[in-house]
């Protein structure tokens, strides 16, 4: 009788394998089943960044057409980061504050500290890059927005995923635009809201996430038409392929995803290289 081992002299070619050995035949077993209704939530984390950056490159047209003015955005800006962080706080009932060991006074603290060096800094990212043409500036903003989209932690376990690779990218592309508006006061501003929209506002939708499900996905939906009205204001032609892009993202995407799944066909078997499962350390004492 066959047997699979190398180290007996057998009959048989050492190529040889009998019925048993595609007994042990397996497939998909490690196979995700996913539902639709779950995936097209989780895609709400990639629509709300597509939003986000929608946004910003509004509010900065906004302002480089002298439509917005700075005070203004920065008024909007402070009332809603304050609402936004009382929200933060009431969502978990400050239970994540008190274990973080985070105080208001130092969230005051960092928050005047930034502000500070910011604005004083602010002539100097006025001129940063006057010596680049237009062109330039509006190819790198690009270039660093869609870099920030394709690094941001979207919750995936991906070796691509960096935060701050992310985060770090979205300011260089506000830096870059906030050169291009009239005065100082416009780049403080433009860099502000920068901070507060693609490092504060994820903080909040992902607690939101976690804590309370159905007002994520209010909150989802919401920004999504803010965005797509502001858009619309601009180009009547952009605000639908947005719109498309968005049901692409969160409808026909997922809806791909579960036909794809019925194809899934990984088989396991004896072929599979060996996982020692013992715990060998008591051989290196």
């Amino acid at each position: 009788r066959w047997q699979k081992v190398l180290y007996e002299r057998q009959p048989f070619p050492d190529n040889y394998v009998d019925q048993r050995f595609l007994e042990e035949l397996r497939k998909n077993v490690h196979a995700r089943q996913y539902r639709y209704q779950a995936v097209v939530f989780q895609s709400g984390a990639v629509v709300q960044q597509l939003c986000s950056v929608c946004v910003f490159v509004l509010t900065w047209w906004y302002m480089d057409a002298g439509m917005l003015s700075p005070q203004g955005l920065f008024g909007a800006a402070l009332v809603s980061s304050l609402l936004g962080y009382v929200l933060f706080d009431a969502v978990d009932g400050g239970a994540g504050r008190w274990a973080s060991g985070r105080t208001r006074w130092a969230d005051l603290k960092s928050t005047l500290v930034f502000a500070a060096f910011t604005y004083g800094f602010s002539p100097v990212l006025k001129t940063l890059t006057e010596s680049i043409s237009t062109d330039t500036i509006y190819a790198m903003s690009a270039l660093m927005l869609l870099g920030h989209l394709i690094f941001f932690d979207y919750g995936a376990n991906a070796a691509i995923v960096s935060s701050t690779l992310s985060l770090n990218m979205a300011i260089f592309a506000s830096v870059c635009l906030a050169s291009r508006l009239p005065r100082s006061l416009h780049a403080f501003v433009m860099v502000t809201f920068a901070m507060q929209i693609f490092a504060l506002w994820p903080m909040l939708q992902k607690k939101l996430k976690a804590r309370t499900p159905r007002c994520y996905v209010g909150v989802t939906v919401l920004f999504a038409l803010a965005a797509l009205a502001g858009l619309a204001t601009v180009s009547s032609v952009g605000a639908v392929l947005f719109a498309s892009l968005l049901l692409a993202i969160s409808c026909l995407c997922p809806y791909c995803l579960i036909r794809l799944q019925l194809l899934k066909d990984n088989i396991h078997g004896p072929w599979d290289e060996a996982e020692i499962k013992e715990d060998l350390s008591r051989f290196l004492m």
